[in-house]
């Protein structure tokens, strides 16, 4: 069993930050918490999908944070993988490995799908590493 099984099905949700239920970035925050001992900023700036642009704001001012740095070429696991819905960069991935994310699947639960292909591959935006993570070296 791989880290990422202890993640699935978790239910969807909005601002939720913990196992009972969690948002896209409230899974990135219970799977660092568990998986490396890492806190990430919570980000509770917002309410709900329908608030694109005030989720994307967040996003973008996360990943331009120190925190993170963006990676070219191949993602490892744990890294961040950024999505647009609509014009808004407002959903994350966990990477398992390159080309496949856990993630929470429109308003139900988490599941691990393939984003290189299929219905995320036009909406990705770029992957990005906690800088603990680069600092430490691979965790797999």
């Amino acid at each position: 069993m791989t880290w990422s099984n202890r993640h699935i099905g978790l239910p969807h949700q909005a601002l939720g930050r913990d196992r009972a239920g969690c948002d896209c970035w409230g899974l990135a925050c219970v799977v660092y918490q568990e998986e490396l001992n890492i806190s990430l900023p919570e980000y509770l700036g917002y309410a709900s999908i329908d608030e694109l642009g005030e989720i994307a704001s967040l996003i973008e001012g996360a990943t331009s944070s120190p925190l993170w740095l963006p990676i070219t070429g191949t993602a490892r696991a744990f890294d961040i993988a950024v999505f647009r819905r609509g014009q808004f960069s407002a959903h994350v991935g966990i990477v398992v490995r390159h080309g496949w994310m856990l993630h929470m699947a429109d308003q139900r639960s988490s599941v691990i799908e393939r984003y290189e292909n299929g219905r995320w591959k036009h909406r990705f935006n770029g992957h990005f590493r906690h800088v603990e993570l680069v600092s430490k070296g691979a965790r797999a």
